[in-house]
């Protein structure tokens, strides 16, 4: 009952805003557009978007403006959650907004590391970041190198591991994302602990134990895969927590002498193994971004008077601009509507056939 009370309000502001979201039927719609003019003149007939679209100058109709327009979409859905989420519920969201920070900064790296002949063109998230966040827009797009990205960032919780890196004399992009990513998964299991409930604390720890085991999982695949990295190497860039893996099948899975070791030991000896099969034919990235959503919108069936509501609902919103996104750059590439179908389906939700 006092789960009940406590998100009942927001519960129900998260109601009405699922009703927005686009549905499958929806999705096969844009997947038939044959330029980014047919996508826009659907989406403004969404009530997700049309506000959106009938601010923007006709001028602006184009892809790039298109996809800016749905991240300021995700931003403005965070702030309604915010504006009716109690004190403990906007700590939570302050843990999710750690993500999107973690992509800011990212988009940056990758912009000074590899000398992009292209702007930050961020603009369209400082108001957003103005007003939640710590990270100065307008100081980290005007960084020309990684040094000075780096000091652009100080004040903020993401200076400390990213200037250690830096001091420690990395040259490569890898090594700040590695950094970057470690601290982030590291401080979400700890700070969850700090502002959660008993019973949101439960659900939050399978959702991002869960995720760590299979981003480690996903990751190991890869080095294995792609680079022939050995063991001590593969050590130091995953995340070092475990939570349906023992120490034993983790160290198992790092130092499997070949794939077909790893994806024995992963499929005979684990929980993972045991609820799909995991090889190369069947993509391990696909199985681990289904099981994902197959967790959020698990708990939040179970537990819709939980931080799973918030969770869940963010989930489908970031998915649903995927989704839209991989449609503008399929009609980009020219592709025909039964290709762009192929990849919308992909994000599909197996479960149930229903994507919200």
């Amino acid at each position: 009952m006092r789960d009940v009370m406590v998100y009942s309000g927001i519960v129900t502001k998260i109601r009405a805003m699922r009703s927005r979201l686009l549905k499958t039927e929806d999705y096969h719609k844009l997947a038939e557009s044959q330029t980014v003019t047919d996508v826009i003149a659907y989406l403004k007939g969404t009530r997700a978007y049309s506000k959106l679209l009938d601010e923007m100058d006709v001028s602006l109709y184009h892809r790039g403006n298109i996809e800016k327009m749905l991240v300021r979409s995700l931003y403005d859905d965070y702030t309604r959650l915010y504006r009716f989420s109690n004190q403990q519920q906007r700590q939570f969201l302050k843990l999710i907004l750690n993500r999107y920070e973690v992509d800011v900064i990212n988009h940056c790296l990758r912009i000074v590391f590899n000398h992009y002949e292209m702007t930050f063109d961020l603009d369209h998230k400082k108001d957003f970041f103005d007003k939640y966040s710590d990270i100065s827009i307008e100081k980290i797009t005007g960084s020309n190198n990684v040094e000075e990205l780096v000091e652009h960032l100080k004040g903020t919780e993401y200076y400390g591991p990213l200037s250690r890196v830096r001091d420690a004399g990395a040259t490569e992009l890898l090594d700040y994302d590695l950094a970057l990513n470690l601290y982030y998964y590291s401080q979400m299991w700890k700070q969850g602990r700090k502002v959660l409930s008993k019973a949101d604390l439960e659900v939050y720890t399978r959702n991002l134990g869960t995720e760590i085991d299979l981003l480690n999982l996903q990751w190991i695949y890869r080095a294995k895969k792609y680079y022939n990295m050995l063991a001590p190497d593969l050590y130091a860039m995953l995340i070092p927590i475990q939570y349906r893996l023992s120490k034993a099948q983790f160290k198992a899975l790092v130092e499997a002498p070949s794939l077909e070791e790893f994806f024995r030991i992963l499929n005979d000896g684990t929980s993972y193994g045991r609820k799909y099969t995991f090889n190369e034919k069947d993509n391990v990235e696909a199985i681990v971004n289904h099981h994902l959503e197959y967790l959020y919108m698990t708990a939040y069936r179970k537990k819709p008077y939980s931080m799973a509501s918030l969770v869940s609902y963010l989930f489908m919103k970031e998915k649903e601009i995927k989704i839209i996104t991989t449609v503008l750059e399929c009609v980009r590439y020219g592709l025909p509507p039964a290709k762009t179908l192929q990849y919308v389906k992909q994000y599909e939700k197996a479960a149930g056939g229903q994507t919200a």
